[in-house]
C-alpha cells in the first residue's frame, strides 16, 4: 500500500515537474502580472460554462455506469457513479497511458457491494466505447474537414499518425480477445515468454504476470458473450460517449468565444482539438503533460493569435486537466476515509 502511494506521488510530482518545466519555456519571456492580465480578459461567463462542460464530461461517464448498474438491477445512486468517474479520472491522470483509472474504480465499486463481474463488465464496456469513439471522431473529423487539419495540426501530422496506429492497435487487440480469446491468451502468454528471456520483465514476475493475462482474457471473453446478447445496451454506451467526448472537445472553442473571437468555426476547433486527442492520449505520460501543451500551441496559435494562445492555453489545461485532477483528488481522498471508517467499525464487531 505504501510503494503504491509513493509512485502515485511521484507520478503527480513528474506532472508537476513537467508541468513547470513547459509553462517555463512557455511564458519565459513574460512577467507573471502580464499572464494574469491575460487570462482576466477572457469573460468569466464563457470560463464558467467550460467548467461546466469539463464536469458533464465526468458525469457522462457516471452516466454509463450508472445505466449499466440499472441494467444489471444494482441500485446505486448517480451521486456514487460521480465519485466512481472522479477517482478514475484522477488515477487515469496521474498514471501512464492512463491505466490506473479502472482498476481504482473497480476498487471502490467493490468497496460498495458491488459484485467484482460486474464492475468488470462495465469497465470493459466504457474503455471499447471510449477509445473507439475518438477514433471514429477522429477519422470522421479528418475525413470530411482535412483542410482544417492540414491547415493548422499538419505540424504535428507524425503524432497524429501515431496516435492513430496505437489507438487502432489497441482496439484491435480487444477485438481479438472478443473474437478469439483463446488466441489471443497464447498470444499473451508467448508475449510473457519473450519478455522475460530478453529480461525485459523478471522470471519471478511471469506466473503472476501470467495469471493475470488469462484472467482477462477470461474475463473479456464473458463481456464479448454480454455484449452480442445486448447491443441496443453496447448502442446506448457509445451514444453517451459520444456526447460526453463532445463536451470535453468544446472547452477549447468554449475559451476562444471567452476572448471575443468569431472567425473560427466551432467545427474547427473542435477538429484540431480531436487530432490532438488522437496525438496524445495513448503517449506514455501521467496526462500527457508536456506534451499536450506543446501540440495545443502549435495547432492554436493561428487561431487564438500568438497573443491570445498562451492564457487560452493557461485556461484550457486549467478546465479540462487540473481542474477534473483537483476534484477527483479530493473526493478519493473522502471516499479512502469514508472506506477506512467503515474498516474500523467491522474490526470493532
Amino acid at each position: 500500500m505504501i510503494k503504491k502511494i509513493l509512485k502515485y506521488a511521484l507520478n503527480i510530482g513528474l506532472i508537476l515537474v513537467i508541468t513547470l518545466f513547459t509553462l517555463n519555456l512557455i511564458f519565459k519571456e513574460q512577467e507573471l502580472p502580464e499572464i494574469i492580465s491575460d487570462i482576466k480578459i477572457a469573460d468569466p461567463r464563457w470560463i464558467a460554462l467550460g467548467a461546466a462542460a469539463a464536469i458533464l464530461f465526468v458525469a457522462g461517464e457516471s452516466s454509463i455506469i450508472h445505466y449499466m448498474l440499472r441494467v444489471l438491477d444494482q441500485k446505486t445512486s448517480f451521486l456514487r457513479c460521480l465519485k466512481y468517474s472522479f477517482i478514475g479520472f484522477f488515477f487515469c491522470y496521474i498514471t501512464p497511458s492512463s491505466t490506473g483509472g479502472q482498476p481504482m474504480q473497480m476498487y471502490h465499486m467493490k468497496k460498495d457491494k458491488i459484485k467484482i463481474g460486474y464492475s468488470t463488465l462495465i469497465m470493459l464496456l466504457i474503455t471499447i466505447a471510449y477509445k473507439s469513439v475518438l477514433v471514429l471522431l477522429a477519422l470522421g473529423f479528418l475525413i470530411f474537414n482535412y483542410n482544417t487539419v492540414a491547415a493548422y495540426a499538419g505540424d504535428m501530422k507524425w503524432l497524429i499518425v501515431l496516435g492513430f496506429v496505437l489507438n487502432l492497435s489497441f482496439i484491435v487487440l480487444l477485438l481479438l480477445v472478443f473474437i478469439k480469446p483463446i488466441w489471443a491468451r497464447a498470444l499473451g502468454i508467448k508475449t510473457v515468454d519473450l519478455l522475460t528471456k530478453l529480461h525485459i520483465m523478471k522470471r519471478r514476475n511471469k506466473e503472476k504476470y501470467t495469471e493475470k493475462l488469462i484472467t482477462i482474457c477470461d474475463t473479456y471473453a464473458m463481456g464479448a458473450d454480454y455484449i452480442k446478447k445486448n447491443l441496443w445496451v453496447v448502442f446506448n454506451v457509445f451514444l453517451i460517449t459520444v456526447v460526453q467526448r463532445m463536451c470535453y472537445f468544446s472547452i477549447t472553442w468554449i475559451i476562444y468565444k471567452a476572448y471575443g473571437m468569431s472567425a473560427a468555426s466551432y467545427i474547427n476547433i473542435v477538429t484540431i482539438q480531436i487530432m490532438i486527442a488522437i496525438a496524445v492520449e495513448m503517449l506514455p505520460l501521467p496526462g500527457a503533460a508536456g506534451i499536450t501543451e506543446g501540440c495545443f500551441l502549435l495547432a492554436f496559435s493561428e487561431i487564438f493569435t500568438m497573443e491570445r494562445v498562451k492564457p487560452a492555453l493557461l485556461i484550457s489545461r486549467g478546465l479540462n486537466f487540473y481542474l477534473i485532477l483537483i476534484i477527483g483528488a479530493i473526493v478519493t481522498f473522502a471516499a479512502s476515509i469514508i472506506n477506512m471508517k467503515r474498516e474500523r467499525k467491522k474490526t470493532k464487531q
